[in-house]
């Protein structure tokens, strides 16, 4: 049984919206196989609309292009390009369509929704539509909320000031070998069961083979990753994406000439040790016992 999948996005059909002017395209699912990733994207036309309603799984979004308005109990929020945010499990919420174009962001949901039980999803009373405001990252009421510029991903410019309208030091970069990483959605922000981050190879960025005890996903949004998926090599470009399970053993390269950039996410949250087990480290383990022996 296959522990991965790719999607290709020349390969995806889009879906048609459906009559309130919303329409989803899962990219990953139970179907494929996935036990904690619901994967996909979402497109709202300026009139559409999403009725209120709540889930059993928890719901991470990141926008990625256009606008849309979130309607929750404590407020209505206007997210733009670069915005993103947790829904908690439970929780009430509505989308509304905005501006001229209307918007289109990713959402995971973990655990992954199940057919059999309506999709784990159950519509409510309707939630007041109130003037939507901007969601300030630095007011500690919308913590549920972030915003991301790719200018964020260079590690020469991290400040404090930087830092002070990104939320916190949460936002702080990890860098190593040629990897940048920038936390957008964990327990930090309220998530119980996921990540979400987006994570940046410089030209000579490169991950070897390791697997997980979690699921994970990777959508591409700029430059070309050469990625090896069980022992299957695939040239990823921006659109494409790819889905590892856990026990699946997978490595990244940077095979283009720019920076390589991709939104992903983790499914449970990564365990406190042991998250990373590389092929490397026991490779070495067979060769030491092997010439002791």
């Amino acid at each position: 049984m296959t522990n991965h999948l790719v999607r290709r996005a020349a390969d995806l059909p889009e879906p048609p919206y459906d009559g309130l002017g919303h329409r989803r395209r899962t990219l990953v699912g139970e179907d494929d196989g996935s036990v904690h990733t619901g994967f996909g994207l979402c497109d709202l036309r300026p009139d559409g609309r999403v009725p209120a309603h709540v889930h059993s799984y928890e719901e991470s979004f990141h926008v990625l292009d256009g606008a849309v308005v979130l309607d929750v109990p404590e407020g209505s929020y206007l997210l733009e390009e670069g915005d993103y945010g947790l829904l908690p499990i439970g929780v009430p919420h509505a989308w509304r369509g905005a501006g001229d174009t209307g918007g289109r962001w990713a959402d995971m949901l973990a655990p992954v929704p199940r057919a059999r039980y309506g999709y784990d999803t159950q519509t409510v009373p309707d939630l007041p539509a109130r003037d939507p405001v901007r969601v300030d990252v630095r007011d500690p009421r919308t913590r549920s909320f972030g915003h991301f510029e790719p200018s964020q991903m260079d590690p020469g410019k991290q400040s404090q000031d930087l830092l002070a309208v990104t939320a916190s030091m949460r936002t702080a970069l990890l860098v190593y070998s040629g990897i940048t990483v920038k936390m957008m959605v964990d327990g930090d922000l309220g998530a119980v069961g996921s990540t979400m981050f987006m994570v940046q190879y410089a030209s000579d960025g490169v991950i070897g083979t390791h697997d997980h005890p979690f699921e994970e996903t990777y959508l591409i949004l700029e430059g070309v990753a050469e990625t090896t998926l069980d022992g299957e090599r695939y040239r990823l470009e921006p659109g494409d994406l790819a889905w590892a399970g856990a026990g699946c053993v997978h490595g990244f390269v940077n095979a283009g000439q720019g920076p390589l950039r991709w939104l992903e996410t983790q499914a449970p949250q990564p365990p406190a040790r042991h998250s990373y087990r590389f092929t490397r480290d026991w490779d070495y383990l067979r060769q030491v016992l092997e010439e002791g022996s």
